[in-house]
């Protein structure tokens, strides 16, 4: 342990604290062991209480919002992973009830290492009714993924709670007494500049919505000779592409045209998927032709256009507001946000959160995000960035410039009910007049959305704003590319799945072009991802990439590979990763072996062998056993998991079989690969 300073603090922060928006900090994002619980779950007291940031009150008594161990032993422990690695410089612990007895808190490496950074071997009682532990130490060689805490219960008599756990790459205080500044005004770079006649008109021009690459702008025109049903028609949808990227000019906007525009009811768009394939749009399209207020529907991209809009199934849907309702589909596909009024809710439209469900068509019940976001009054608009935390929102309830002012609060756990306090976006923003619908492309730099100032006509228009980087959603990186056959190098339709590395958790959803197969995901910073295709009839090829230290939104271009299901097919299985000249599979490549696990399992007549690669440094003979004793670990964890070993053959071949250079590390890493091929179908 190195000169680690213990800090004892009285106070703990209950929002979101400006360290953790400098994005230093992260909290527990999930529990993978556990010595003992007195409930599972979301119940009171379960383990799972210890994710996200400190909620749980009052301080000094037992809360709902901490956990708490049975007590049957001396010793008890809890281990958490977090969403994203750092190297870490601290790690704090919340005992929120009856602290001190604590004996040792360990970090958890990527490679599932463990390194104790606190240990204290006389536990007892301390005057303090609750405390924050933080332990500071030299910034460690390695990046942090998880934190064991070991408690000795018996040695403070009565229950002991800890309500939640973080690393930071910093010594700053990661819980303060409390929060200064919180009310300070979000500040631009730039004024509200009116995307002009381009896009805009004197009619009213509403409900932007921005694809995630930044160019293509959907948004609603009203009572325009131009809409499909002529000047009655209440709402149609119109898009315009970015015509000029330097100068943020746009070209003249089209209408999107039947099926998503109707000659009878209004039309809109609620959200776009990352690579514009699927819309999202409000309301459900009958089969006369007309559109009734029963949730949104989904329109998917052909090779002719757009498919008539099909209603989106959602579990208990209904709206006791049908004038007024908005969805958004969040980047990943998995999630998805709604303004209605239910019997549930706070008062009027409030925000609510669906997830989608494992047969990946229908969505879960609506749940509120509860009163740190939700007022009695109307709260509606919401827009969730690209990196699946930052919140915009529109909301009538909180006060302000106007009748209704935007708003933003970050997401600190994975419950969705619990928010930072939402922030106004200022003066800059919102005024005296109408202000909503607030979108954000990936890059996270230009924000447009709607007012009623100083339009055209006098009408509502789409205005462009950027915000400085302070204020922006947290970085991400755009991923784009197609999906080919590997022996014709043709396109595929298939659908694009990505996870976590590190914690093996599916993150999104993507669906293909089918006119070229191209695809695009957006994958927030701080980890490493693993993404494949998958089609029916074919093996996927996965990719993997490590966004750990990305700092700058960026754009990576990369085509995934689909392999024939046939005898004699070699599969290059990517996400596999050793110890450095080693044979010890590492942490982050269960997911891909799991995937291996599934097929073999799908398909128990199939035989593989798994054939090991090294690049051409050092002994040659020393790299054949090396590429041996790599692929016989894999196997052996294929058996472990209960695949029959008689069904795999290993063979290793060293530098033998390059598949490129071996001049640059660049390229020579490349020859270092598992791969497995299909000899008996």
């Amino acid at each position: 342990m190195n000169s680690n300073t213990l800090l004892l603090l009285g106070g703990l922060l209950l929002s979101c604290s400006g360290l953790a928006q400098a994005q230093h900090a992260v909290w527990a994002a999930k529990v993978v062991a556990v010595s003992s619980q007195k409930a599972e779950g979301k119940e009171p007291f379960s383990p799972e209480k210890v994710l996200g940031e400190p909620n749980a009150t009052p301080l000094g008594q037992a809360s709902n919002e901490a956990w708490i161990p049975k007590k049957t032993g001396s010793s008890e422990s809890i281990e958490v992973r977090f969403s994203k690695s750092l190297i870490a410089r601290q790690v704090s612990v919340v005992e929120n009830f009856n602290p001190g007895s604590i004996t040792s808190i360990e970090l958890v490496d990527t490679r599932g290492g463990k390194h104790e950074v606190y240990k204290n071997d006389s536990p007892g009682p301390i005057p303090e009714q609750f405390r924050t532990l933080q332990a500071t130490f030299a910034a460690a060689t390695y990046r942090t993924i998880g934190v064991v805490v070991t408690m000795n219960t018996k040695a403070v008599n009565g229950v002991n709670q800890i309500d939640a756990i973080g690393v930071a790459d910093v010594v700053d205080t990661m819980v303060k007494k409390e929060f200064k500044n919180e009310e300070s005004g979000v500040t631009f770079d730039s004024a509200m500049v009116n995307l002009g006649p381009n896009v805009n008109s004197k009619y009213v021009d509403t409900h932007p919505v921005i694809s995630p690459d930044g160019r293509t702008l959907f948004f609603a025109r009203q009572e325009s000779p131009q809409n499909s049903g002529g000047a009655n028609d209440v709402q149609d949808v119109w898009f315009s592409t970015l015509g000029n990227a330097e100068k943020k000019a746009w070209n003249p906007a089209k209408n999107i045209g039947s099926p998503i525009n109707t000659p009878r009811d209004p039309n809109g768009v609620a959200s776009v998927s990352a690579n514009g394939q699927q819309m999202l749009v409000i309301g459900v399209y009958e089969p006369d032709g007309t559109i009734v207020p029963k949730g949104p529907s989904m329109s998917r991209r052909t090779a002719t256009g757009w498919s008539k809009p099909v209603k989106v199934e959602i579990e208990d849907y209904y709206n006791d507001d049908a004038e007024n309702v908005d969805f958004f589909l969040a980047t990943s596909g998995k999630v998805m946000l709604m303004a209605v009024d239910r019997k549930d809710g706070q008062g009027e439209q409030d925000l609510y959160v669906s997830f989608i469900n494992k047969d990946g068509k229908s969505w879960s019940r609506p749940r509120n995000l509860g009163a740190n976001v939700n007022t009695k009054k109307a709260d509606f608009a919401p827009f969730l960035a690209s990196d699946g935390k930052t919140l915009y929102f529109a909301s009538e309830g909180r006060g302000g410039y106007g009748k209704s002012d935007i708003f933003y609060s970050k997401r600190l756990d994975d419950s969705w009910t619990n928010w930072t306090k939402p922030r106004n976006l200022g003066a800059t923003v919102n005024s005296p007049d109408f202000d909503a619908y607030y979108t954000v492309s990936a890059a996270g730099e230009d924000a447009y959305l709607v007012s009623a100032r100083n339009g055209i006509g006098n009408s509502k228009d789409i205005f462009r704003i950027s915000l400085k980087p302070t204020f922006r959603p947290e970085v991400v990186t755009l991923v784009r590319g197609r999906v080919l056959d590997a022996s014709t190098k043709k396109p595929v339709a298939a659908t694009i799945r990505y996870e976590n590395l590190l914690t093996g958790e599916e993150i999104g959803v993507a669906e293909t072009s089918p006119i070229d197969g191209s695809y695009t995901i957006v994958l927030p910073s701080g980890t490493q991802y693993g993404y494949r295709a998958d089609a029916k009839d074919y093996l996927a090829e996965s990719d993997n990439l490590d966004v750990t230290d990305r700092q700058k939104y960026s754009e990576v271009t990369q085509d995934l590979y689909l392999v024939p299901f046939a005898v004699g097919q070699t599969i290059k299985l990517n996400n596999i990763f050793f110890t450095q000249s080693k044979y010890y599979l590492r942490e982050n490549s269960y997911p891909e072996l799991l995937r291996l696990v599934a097929i073999l399992k799908e398909y128990p007549q199939i035989e593989i062998r798994l054939e090991g690669h090294t690049d051409n440094q050092g002994e040659p003979q020393l790299n054949v056993k090396l590429s041996l004793d790599r692929v016989n670990e894999v196997k052996k964890y294929l058996v472990q998991k209960g695949i029959n070993g008689s069904r795999i053959s290993t063979e290793g071949f060293g530098g033998g079989k390059p598949v490129a250079s071996n001049d640059q590390e660049e390229t020579r890493k490349l020859n270092r690969r598992v791969e497995f091929r299909i000899t008996k179908k």
